[in-house]
């Protein structure tokens, strides 16, 4: 009895042992394909197309916070939400509708070039890095000291170009204009930025996005050429200045367009007439001069004739 006793209790032992070494292998395996999912062209992903909106852990921007996402949705909804977040909204889903209120009614686009396998790789990512003491998305933690005067003369420099980026990325002036703009007022290729800082709603938001611009525009510009924290804190500074006192109207740059065009085709005629003003003048004297004298006419007429 004792002999069959130990036999059913080794076996059992055998089999415990069995389970639990299955067990931490599922684990293991479990881990390992998370790691896998998570992939580094899902991270670089993310890093382009969605730190300029949401943050893993740093509190809302434009979009809310992704930390605890897969606990408030599952798996399938939410990606069904990343290929099609507008048809998910208009569908009446209750919760999709509490996401575009607290959004102000701004609808998340489509992300570029989304499919099913990138969808649930994005959500191995957000689940990896929620997982994490600290994301590496916990987004930009720029200072919240108070802005400064120098801060926003630094920032209108960058703006205009009159001071260089350290990486080498291009002036915003380029492409975008704000009101009381210098010279023929800025770019029109971009959005004109006088209230970006309202529209975003403070530092935060609009820093998140100046470090990670998601337009297909600039993405590619900014991608290998950040701005450093320094940069953005500055124009931070200056596109609240604007947002809150503007000078001027951006328009005014049109204007002066005009102004200088209209001036420059009349400095262009004075030219034209300094450099023709004694051909057609003497062309002139010779017929006028010839109906006074008949002897000049005939000599006018002949040297018209000679002409080829």
């Amino acid at each position: 009895m004792l002999v069959e006793h130990s036999e059913r209790g080794e076996a059992m032992g055998k089999t415990t042992g069995r389970w639990t070494l299955a067990l931490a292998a599922g684990l293991l395996l479990g881990g390992t394909a998370a790691a896998q999912g998570a992939s580094d062209e899902a991270y670089e992903y993310f890093a382009r197309n969605c730190v300029s909106c949401h943050t893993i852990g740093g509190g809302p921007l434009a979009g809310p916070d992704l930390a605890g996402l897969l606990d408030r949705r599952d798996r399938d909804w939410l990606s069904a939400f990343l290929l099609d977040p507008a048809g998910v909204i208009d569908s009446g889903d209750v919760y999709a509708q509490a996401l575009l209120r607290d959004a102000r009614g701004v609808y998340m686009p489509t992300p570029p070039g989304i499919t099913a396998d990138l969808a649930d790789k994005l959500l191995t990512v957000i689940a990896v890095e929620d997982g994490l003491d600290k994301s590496r998305f916990a987004g930009l933690q720029l200072s919240d000291r108070p802005l400064t005067p120098v801060d926003i003369a630094l920032g209108r420099q960058l703006f205009n170009g009159t001071t260089a980026f350290a990486s080498g990325s291009p002036a915003c002036f380029a492409c975008h204009t704000v009101e009381g703009a210098a010279g023929f007022g800025g770019g029109r290729l971009g959005l004109d930025l006088t209230t970006v800082y309202a529209r975003m709603e403070g530092r935060k938001a609009l820093g998140a996005w100046l470090g990670a611009p998601p337009s297909p525009v600039m993405a590619p510009l900014f991608q290998d050429a950040p701005l450093d924290a320094d940069e953005i804190l500055a124009l931070t500074a200056y596109l609240k200045h604007t947002s809150e006192s503007g000078v001027e109207q951006a328009s005014s740059g049109v204007l002066a367009f005009l102004l200088t065009g209209l001036g420059l085709a009349a400095v262009l005629l004075v030219l034209f007439d300094v450099a023709w003003k004694d051909r057609y003048r003497s062309t002139r004297r010779t017929l006028v001069e010839g109906r006074r004298s008949p002897r000049l006419a005939s000599r006018a007429v002949e040297g018209m004739e000679g002409t080829p």
